[in-house]
């Protein structure tokens, strides 16, 4: 257990687990906790993490940034963008790193919080979790990459809908609308997420890896620019320990043994 003053961060093998810890500020982004992120995502980085759960403590999962955190800051414009610069590199290390991250969504994820609940590889969430955008309720806009994965996740008009109008999406409706991978009742979220995290940490890290930077660029790539990236890394993989295990074990029919 590593002690961050916003964050717990335990390790236990190839798995990682993380939760926003400010349950009384209904786990508001302040500057502490974004830059604790960042950096809890930075150590799970690495060819030992498989899998990194990421949780809320308390009844919410982030209510998004803590507006007296920004209110009550010297300067503002660079207080914020300091907190949302943070946000984004834990974010960016999130998604390009090889370990899976699935998101226990635990209670409201509001602004800041369902940007970063969306950024999941897999997004799990409890009956009793809510979804809303908020940001220009009060005056503000989207940070947290809701720019850019919202619209791959649900379309343009659908995420319009959301960032303008702040409605609210029930766990089941955030899963109807592609949000959401699975909905758990409440008392079972968190051992759902330690049952897949398990199932995953058994997994090829570097093969998961793949999979997760081959859709990064999906939309950026045209076709043939696609299907050479792909052709490159399966052929990488293919030479690697984890893909020798595991051709060799599919063929001696046993249980492939990854590193």
């Amino acid at each position: 257990m590593t002690e961050y003053q916003t964050l717990t961060f335990e390790q236990s093998g190839p798995v990682t687990r993380i939760v926003l810890n400010r349950p009384d500020a209904a786990n508001g982004m302040n500057a502490t906790m974004t830059a604790e992120l960042a950096d809890a995502a930075r150590r799970c980085d690495n060819a030992a993490t498989k899998v990194v759960v990421l949780t809320g403590a308390g009844r919410f999962f982030s209510a998004g940034g803590d507006l007296k955190d920004f209110a009550d800051a010297a300067d503002r414009s660079r207080h914020i963008k300091g907190v949302a610069d943070d946000l984004h590199r834990a974010v960016s290390t999130f998604a390009r790193m090889n370990a899976v991250v699935i998101t226990a969504v635990n209670g409201t994820a509001a602004g800041a919080g369902f940007s970063l609940a969306v950024t999941g590889d897999l997004v799990l969430a409890a009956e009793s979790a809510s979804f809303t955008m908020a940001y220009t309720r009060v005056g503000l806009s989207p940070d947290g990459a809701a720019s850019y994965y919202l619209p791959r996740l649900i379309g343009i008009t659908k995420t319009k809908e959301l960032m303008l109008t702040n409605r609210t999406l029930s766990a089941q409706e955030a899963a109807t609308w592609g949000l959401v991978t699975e909905v758990v009742a409440d008392d079972q979220l968190a051992a759902r997420a330690d049952q897949l995290a398990e199932q995953l940490a058994q997994t090829a890290g570097g093969s998961n890896g793949g999979v997760k930077n081959l859709l990064l660029s999906t939309f950026a790539n045209g076709l043939e620019e696609q299907m050479e990236a792909e052709g490159r890394l399966i052929a990488r993989l293919a030479d690697s320990a984890d893909g020798r295990e595991g051709v060799d074990a599919f063929l001696a029919k046993r249980r492939p043994a990854f590193g």
